[in-house]
């Protein structure tokens, strides 16, 4: 809710701070004392146009500042990662209300501080304004978008939104609380959305996108025909440097044995005796003396050493003759350089070779336009769009529902807010299924049709009705909405709802007011005493003649809340211009009468 709204130096606002409360605030005042500042301020804040107009006369700048408290159910949603596809509000955190404000605001980077959160709106005398969330400067299209889920403005300039489709199909499918018939469509949907997209992508191929096929499937095949494994080009790298220095291996190999153990190779023994023979004639020389100890111990070392000679011996033996022949060279060439080819034109490695055609060969069932493949994707597409049809069928039918409930109970609000004969018939028409009815949020068009009074000709919501009529209207609507689904979280600022009434309806639409006001925060701009009776708190907006010492600031305006005695007077004032006893007695048994005796939000109906 809305927990304090400060505004300094916009208009003939010098400076005033709001603390609305948490049901039903009434702003009242003599006509032209400045009261729509109040609802430029909250539009500022909402991320509106900046106009240096607004900046009052001498000031460099105007400022406001909207605090919002949430609920704690808000603030832990945006780490509890419970978040549906498919909501009627948030269509990328699938929250509504102060949990998709809270979402918002941390995808900007903000979070809740003590469970608030803050947006400002600096306009200066220049024309520049600047957007803060948080103490953090944003785009003001950021403010906008958390404060559209935190404040609903039904006024003049504000009422036309509802005519928009989009809207109507949000505000149906929020009483309708279709949002898991809608979350089982989005999927569907997207399903098939994905599947169209990569069909035109098919179809709508130029010659480029073909080469590109035809060049990724050569590539294919040429790897695949190479048969490349990872690491074998260094393998025949290293065995062919063994063929090409063959004599070179052969004779340092032959010449080590012939030194270490002639009976290894064809060497006379007369050439000499080897590394092993004199070691073994060193160990006998020395056990043959018979004096242990160190002796002993030397001979042991010659016989350990001897047993490592001997296994390099075996070692060199085994790489006698394994050097290949020349015809065995070049075959270790001719596969290198089909390796190499492969290296050089997908490597660098063969590693990567295999890695770039197993990615080729993904990306080529997407540049594949051959008939067959674009005949299984049609045929995958046909089971999709059947099972989304099937799908946008079971919303259709909870929106149907939801429709005549909701047009039914708004007709009757109607009638308590002085216009009888006025109905709202919302219709839900399925799309002609030829032109494929399906789209992101089902295959229904819906309309808020209005007849404003008997005899009337039905038109479309916002096309149909004055300002007043439309604003009762529209509290109509949130009515029946917060009845059906209880607490809106949300803050309803309402301006010229009271246009064009009196007398017993004024008293039926303060009530109804106040009624809303137990489920969500009301806030009302009104001129008519038995309206603002029925407000938990009142501010009385005040046009003050400038200061005679200071007269370039012209006209003033300042803002009070009032209660008891003070709020009687107003209450007298708003009744007839004037103070009198009688007045006074009668603004005190307004305020005595206008106490809300209703039942719970969602068992209210008209003339309670």
């Amino acid at each position: 809710m809305l927990e304090e709204l400060d505004i300094r130096n916009l208009g003939p606002i010098r400076e005033a701070t709001i603390a609305p409360a948490a049901g039903m605030t009434a702003i009242t005042g003599e006509t032209g004392a400045g009261k729509s500042m109040l609802l430029s301020a909250i539009r500022l804040v909402s991320g509106g146009a900046a106009e240096s107009s607004r900046v009052s006369s001498g000031a460099d700048e105007a400022w406001a500042q909207a605090i919002f408290a949430l609920s704690d159910d808000a603030v832990a949603s945006e780490h509890s990662g419970d978040t549906n596809d498919a909501g009627s509000g948030d269509a990328d955190s699938g929250f509504t209300g102060a949990a998709a404000a809270v979402a918002k605001a941390h995808d900007a980077g903000v979070d809740p501080e003590d469970g608030e959160l803050f947006l400002s709106r600096t306009v200066r005398a220049s024309g520049r304004s600047r957007a803060v969330l948080g103490g953090k400067s944003v785009p003001r299209s950021v403010l906008g978008a958390i404060a559209g889920e935190l404040v609903t403005i039904h006024g003049q300039t504000d009422q036309l939104k509802i005519a928009a489709a989009a809207r109507q199909r949000e505000f149906l499918d929020r009483v309708a609380g279709d949002e898991a018939e809608l979350a089982a469509y989005r999927k569907t949907w997207d399903a098939l959305a994905a599947m169209d997209e990569r069909l035109e992508r098919l179809r709508s191929q130029e010659s480029s996108a073909r080469q590109q096929a035809d060049y990724l499937r050569e590539s294919i095949d040429r790897i695949n025909r190479t048969d490349p494994q990872p690491g074998e080009d260094e393998e025949l790298k290293a065995c062919r440097e063994r063929i090409e220095n063959a004599a070179d291996i052969a004779q340092g190999v032959g010449s080590a044995l012939g030194a270490l153990d002639a009976s290894q190779v064809d060497v006379d023994a007369a050439d000499g005796a080897s590394a092993v023979e004199l070691i073994n004639h060193a160990v006998t020389s020395l056990r043959a003396i018979r004096v242990g100890g160190a002796f002993a111990e030397q001979a042991d070392r010659l016989e350990s050493i001897n047993a490592d000679l001997g296994d390099v011996v075996f070692a060199l033996s085994q790489e006698l003759g394994d050097e290949g022949s020349v015809e065995d060279l070049d075959q270790i060439n001719g596969r290198i350089h089909e390796l190499g080819d492969l290296t050089r034109r997908w490597g660098p490695t063969l590693a990567d070779v295999l890695a770039w055609r197993d990615k080729a060969a993904f990306d080529l069932e997407d540049l594949d336009a051959s008939p067959e493949k674009v005949a299984e994707l049609e045929s995958e597409r046909q089971t999709l769009y059947a099972a989304a049809l099937a799908a946008a069928d079971v919303l259709s039918a909870a929106r149907v529902a939801a429709a005549a409930d909701l047009g039914a109970r708004v007709t009757e609000e109607l009638g308590s807010l002085a216009m009888l004969g006025a109905s709202l018939e919302v219709r839900v028409t399925p799309r002609d299924k030829a032109d494929d009815p399906l789209g992101p949020y089902g295959r229904d068009d819906i309309a808020f049709l209005f007849t404003p009074f008997e005899g009337s000709p039905q038109l479309p919501m916002g096309k149909s009705a004055s300002g007043g009529e439309l604003s009762r209207l529209m509290l109509a609507l949130e009515l029946v909405a917060a009845d059906t689904r209880g607490g809106a979280d949300q803050t309803f600022i309402f301006d010229e709802v009271d246009a064009g009434v009196g007398g017993k309806a004024a008293v039926e639409l303060g009530k109804r007011l106040a009624r809303l006001a137990r489920s969500a925060q009301v806030i009302v701009v009104t001129h008519l005493a038995q309206v603002a009776s029925w407000a938990d708190a009142q501010f009385v907006v005040t046009k003050e003649p400038p200061d005679a010492d200071d007269d370039d600031l012209g006209v003033v305006t300042t803002i009070a809340e009032v209660n008891g005695e003070t709020r009687v007077h107003e209450i007298a004032r708003m009744l007839s211009g004037s103070e009198s006893e009688a007045s006074l007695d009668h603004a005190r048994e307004l305020l005595s009468d206008s106490r809300l005796t209703l039942p719970l939000a969602g068992a209210g109906a008209a003339g309670d």
